[in-house]
């Protein structure tokens, strides 16, 4: 029978997972059994996608405001810091902030205007305008600021985050200043020492300001890098891709993935004979069009992932092949020459044939760590594995 469906993603509810679990026997468990009950195949090439949350949740990879306060003083002795670019947000930066400040004396805040790098606002590109404020060079205080914007709420949250951040840096017993410019070289006329707190900008600014700083200059990377005692830790992203826990507690981003998607391709191999690609994934890659706001906030979308799933998408544009190269046919005829130049693609690399055109450059594990990301969402869907299917088939195959 000719096949009418292409890619599926489906979520799998599980168990609730907690610290210690056996993830891989979870995980292979859900999805055959949810195979069984809604009585849909399984084939090779299927991908799992875990959320990164429940793999660091079963690996116990979590830290508290005191573990961020006590590395904070080993890093920053001085307990003078100044922090640059964080994003504007309770649950990815309220909790290593309060960290920070209950290690340290003072911060000085540089934040970015008028949105922080994932585009959560301060103030609109209109407002800027009709004040004359050049955000490529303009240096902000607080006050300054406020005078020409006045109070700014997050039209999600509601919150002023000026405010919310100053507060949680005082309820600290720790001094606060906050200024707002867009060259990180700014912040070395306020503080000597530097936590450079930018996810994927950060590499940029910690080069900028090591090669014009004569004091410390660290990122979110190197905090919590190893364990404080019997704390979590993450050896490449330290307090990068954390996620609020609690009131005390922050979730690390995890550090088992790389042996727990092999660990599951293989007990998956054994229970169905099935060869399957796997995946942690964490935000996916996209941006809403109407707040402006890109969702990913991790370091990465997929912090480890099976060799099957490396690369880039290589396809032909079936619009373009209908339209321009096989414009004078149709019907039968036309699906089957279609069918054969899909066939014919060769995979050596080269993405600038017209037949290519317009087709997705990015990595495959950021487009379906997106598809699990909306698939799974990130409330009470109760579904923390993606099972996608048909992504590695085309209208050919």
């Amino acid at each position: 029978m000719e096949r009418l469906t292409g890619t599926t993603s489906r979520g799998i509810r599980t168990p609730i997972i907690r610290d210690g679990d056996n993830l891989c026997e979870i995980v292979v468990d859900s999805v055959i059994r949810a195979s069984e009950a809604e009585k849909f195949d399984l084939h090779d090439r299927d991908v799992i996608a875990i959320t990164e949350s429940v793999v660091a949740r079963a690996e116990g990879n979590y830290v508290s405001v005191d573990d961020i306060a006590y590395d904070i003083q080993r890093h920053f002795p001085d307990g003078e810091i100044g922090l640059v670019f964080p994003i504007l947000s309770r649950n990815r930066f309220s909790l290593i902030l309060k960290g920070v400040a209950r290690g340290a004396k003072k911060i000085t805040l540089l934040l970015s205007y008028p949105t922080d790098e994932v585009g959560n606002p301060l103030a609109s590109l209109e407002q800027l305008d009709e004040v004359g404020i050049n955000p490529l060079s303009d240096i902000l205080t607080e006050s300054r600021f406020r005078q020409l914007f006045g109070e700014f709420k997050h039209p999600y949250t509601g919150i002023d985050y000026l405010s919310f951040y100053r507060e949680i840096i005082e309820a600290e017993k720790c001094k606060a200043e906050i200024i707002l410019a867009n060259d990180p070289r700014a912040i070395l006329n306020y503080s000597r020492d530097i936590l450079v707190c930018d996810i994927h900008s950060g590499e940029r600014s910690r080069k900028v300001l090591e090669s014009c700083s004569d004091g410390l200059v660290y990122g979110l990377s190197d905090i919590l890098a190893e364990p404080i005692e019997d704390s979590g830790y993450n050896e490449q992203y330290g307090l990068l891709g954390s996620n609020k826990a609690s009131e005390e507690t922050l979730k690390l981003f995890p550090r088992s993935g790389h042996r727990l998607v092999k660990d599951i391709a293989a007990l998956f191999k054994e229970r169905t004979g099935k060869n399957v690609e796997v995946m942690v994934y964490g935000d996916g890659a996209f941006k809403d069009p109407v707040g402006k706001i890109w969702e990913l906030a991790d370091p990465v979308v997929s912090p480890a992932y099976t060799e099957g799933l490396s690369g880039v998408p290589h396809e032909v544009k079936i619009k373009y092949l209908a339209d321009h190269t096989f414009s004078k046919l149709s019907g039968q005829e036309l699906e089957a020459q279609i069918r054969a130049a899909i066939l014919a693609k060769e995979d050596d690399g080269d993405k600038s044939g017209m037949s290519s055109e317009g087709t997705t450059p990015r990595r495959i594990v950021d487009l379906l760590g997106s598809l699990a990301d909306l698939t799974s969402g990130s409330g009470d869907k109760g579904t923390p594995v993606v099972l996608i299917q048909g992504y590695f088939d085309s209208l050919a195959v």
